[in-house]
């Protein structure tokens, strides 16, 4: 899809592999024309080389943490991270309901962030709409995905501008 795509698109095309392993792919969606490949810290034995790899391949590297993964580790890979995602549904399908959990998760990761490596994206993905766009970016997000909202939405600008804050 990504192939397909990215010849009719000058935007940065930012792909979330929710795959294991994810090494032997890298490459290939990178060829596909992603700009950021983001992986989980589950899918292989060896994040930091992960990590390393999409960055030799010429993409930007992002981590994926689902709403129960620890951040613990985060520490010692952020040099090498320039997007962090954060689940705010369990990954698998659209149009779940936002776990407010997650946000002080977000807080966290902000601050490690900003001491670390401030130059690093925090991106957060499920259950995003109107109701708590602010919420999410007082506590530290950069990018906002709002799939369901916007798609399942009557009028996909009005959806959009309720979103910019």
């Amino acid at each position: 899809m990504v192939k397909a795509i990215r010849p009719h698109a000058s935007i940065p095309f930012d792909v979330h592999l929710m795959i294991s392993p994810a090494d032997p792919y890298l490459e290939a969606f990178r060829a596909a024309g992603a700009d950021i490949i983001s992986i989980h810290p589950e899918a292989g034995p060896h994040l930091h080389r992960s990590l390393k790899r999409i960055r030799e391949l010429g993409a930007k590297a992002g981590v994926v943490f689902n709403p129960s993964t620890s951040i613990d580790h985060v520490e010692w890979i952020l040099e090498d991270v320039d997007l962090l995602l954060v689940m705010s549904v369990n990954p698998g399908f659209g149009g779940q309901k936002f776990i407010p959990t997650v946000v002080e998760k977000i807080k966290r990761l902000k601050v490690l962030r900003d001491r670390i490596n401030p130059e690093c994206l925090i991106e957060i993905d499920g259950g995003v709409g109107s109701s708590n766009i602010q919420l999410l970016k007082d506590a530290g997000v950069d990018i906002c995905v709002a799939g369901s909202y916007v798609f399942g939405a009557d009028d996909y600008k009005t959806a959009i501008d309720s979103l910019r804050v």
